[in-house]
């Protein structure tokens, strides 16, 4: 039987599920999301620790809205349900659910009357402030259940069955929002599920070394490289795995940036790694050609990797894996998987890849975020220099560039990228800023360029700031730097006249702009 320290996360929809796996993470205690349609036999055999139920737009009670086995509140397993999770649990064992008179969005105050569960480190009658996003509410408990946590407009905003262990919130402790939403969540991972906080990079690295040499066995596997944080992170862990059953091919599609061949070369050779460099610049130029659609550039982009990969796989002998560092972002951004959660859009890494792919994929780091990449890359001993890149889309400039990709359109967007780095590092801003890039738009404005009339083209900084890529905020650059930088894309990339900076955050926009 394995491990009962972990926590599962089963997936109702919402938005913020990948916040409670990062915040039980924090606590050094793993957890995994799995869908709300995992089957009860799946959990059981997992061995969880602890259940957590995730928020999710729907309402209980409407046709079709997910649900789970009403035995697995009989699993023996403490069980903590979260907004759509508490009134979920109350409607499958007997209470009443229904829409609220007054909805909860944002802020709301609790008033603490018993000191159970999350609130077993807390004193009756202790106010706390947390964040809310329900239209529905428990109107009426199950049997057997008792309110620990009131609000003005709910009496049930945290309920408990003490016998089996299973309490509910009716607002998101795992949102920032919720200041003191970590403490009420190790409460009840520490406390009340008695896991034991062992789970750290250095034993993510251990334990998925020895997973990965089970699985590979005697065979070998070609690792995707781009030189990014985590396929980089993925190529170490292969390398301790499984050695010279390894090799790492670095494909230069033409959709780089400015001397991007070179910086990967030297900072994965410094890093003891053997690279095979493919220039497939002409062929996936060819195969853009004319495409507009981002979804439709993604998934060329995916579809031509996977064509290179397996050509270099035939040409270097035979391969059974293939090897990526896809991240749980990735996922979730890409496909319902984990759940009823809205498609964003594809990824060329994730949503790209053909159905006839003849490598079987290996994904190390799929339920990892990228500061834990980070740190697991850490351990690893793999340099700074790596270990700071800030991300990089796997269809590069591609997705860059809102239009047609040509030549040209990459010579400028290229040109201005590179300055936007070099701004970025010279005001030290560099760790600071989660990404950083220039976009160029497919329209042309009109300008004045030495008393002449121009009409040449648009170009958009934008730079982030986060934690993990689900959410960001736009960087609150000061106006010297946005003026340098403006003032040198201008003059130096040939074919711009006007330079605007990206106020949006994430949500409502993605971070890049296809």
């Amino acid at each position: 039987m394995p491990d009962r320290n972990r926590i599962l996360v089963l997936d109702f929809g919402s938005q913020t599920t990948q916040l409670i796996a990062r915040r039980v993470r924090e606590l050094q205690v793993y957890s995994e999301i799995q869908p709300c349609t995992w089957p009860l036999g799946k959990v059981r055999a997992w061995n969880p620790g602890g259940i957590i139920l995730s928020g999710g737009p729907a309402s209980v009670y409407a046709e079709g809205a997910p649900t789970v086995d009403r035995a697995l509140f009989d699993l023996g397993v403490p069980v903590l349900g979260i907004c759509y999770g508490l009134q979920l649990m109350t409607y499958l064992l007997g209470g009443r659910v229904a829409k609220a008179e007054r909805r909860e969005y944002g802020p709301a105050s609790i008033v603490v009357d018993q000191p159970f569960g999350p609130f077993v480190r807390l004193r009756a009658g202790e106010r706390l402030d947390v964040w809310m996003s329900h239209g529905d509410r428990v109107e009426a408990l199950a049997p057997g259940f008792a309110a620990i946590a009131t609000t003005d407009n709910s009496p049930y905003a945290a309920v408990t069955e003490r016998a089996r262990k299973l309490y509910g919130v009716q607002f998101h402790p795992e949102v920032v929002h919720t200041p003191r939403g970590r403490e009420l969540l190790e409460a009840f991972v520490i406390d009340v599920c008695r896991v034991q906080p062992t789970w750290t990079p250095a034993s993510f690295a251990e334990t998925e070394v020895v997973r990965l040499r089970e699985q590979i066995g005697k065979r070998r596997v070609l690792c995707g490289l781009s030189g990014g944080v985590d396929s980089t992170v993925v190529a170490a862990l292969l390398h301790r795995a499984v050695g010279a059953q390894s090799t790492s091919i670095f494909v230069d599609n033409g959709l780089l940036r400015h001397g991007e061949v070179d910086d990967v070369l030297s900072a994965t050779r410094a890093a003891g790694l053997n690279i095979d460099v493919v220039d497939a610049r002409a062929r996936f130029l060819e195969r853009l050609a004319g495409v507009v659609d981002p979804e439709e550039k993604r998934k060329r982009i995916g579809r031509e990797f996977i064509a290179v990969f397996e050509e270099e796989a035939a040409r270097l002998g035979h391969f059974d894996f293939l090897a990526q560092g896809t991240l749980y972002p990735d996922v979730i951004e890409s496909t319902s998987f984990k759940g009823p959660s809205a498609v964003i859009k594809s990824h060329h890494n994730v949503g790209g890849l053909p159905e006839r792919m003849k490598l079987a994929l290996i994904e190390p780091l799929r339920e990892l975020f990228k500061d834990e990449v980070r740190r697991v890359g850490a351990e690893l001993g793999l340099p700074a220099s790596i270990l700071r890149r800030q991300p990089f889309p796997g269809p590069g400039l591609a997705v860059r560039i809102l239009g047609d990709v040509t030549p040209e359109r990459l010579e400028i967007v290229r040109g201005a990228d590179a300055i936007v780095q070099d701004e970025i590092r010279a005001a030290g801003l560099w760790e600071k800023i989660w990404q950083s890039f220039a976009v160029l738009l497919p329209v042309q404005t009109v300008g004045v360029m030495g008393d002449e009339r121009t009409y040449e083209n648009a170009v958009v900084v934008r730079a982030v700031e986060s934690e993990d890529g689900m959410t960001a905020d736009w960087a609150r650059l000061d106006a010297p730097l946005l003026a340098r930088i403006s003032s040198r894309i201008i003059n130096e990339v040939r074919g711009v006249n006007r330079v605007a900076y990206d106020i949006s955050s994430k949500p409502p926009a993605t971070i890049e702009w296809e």
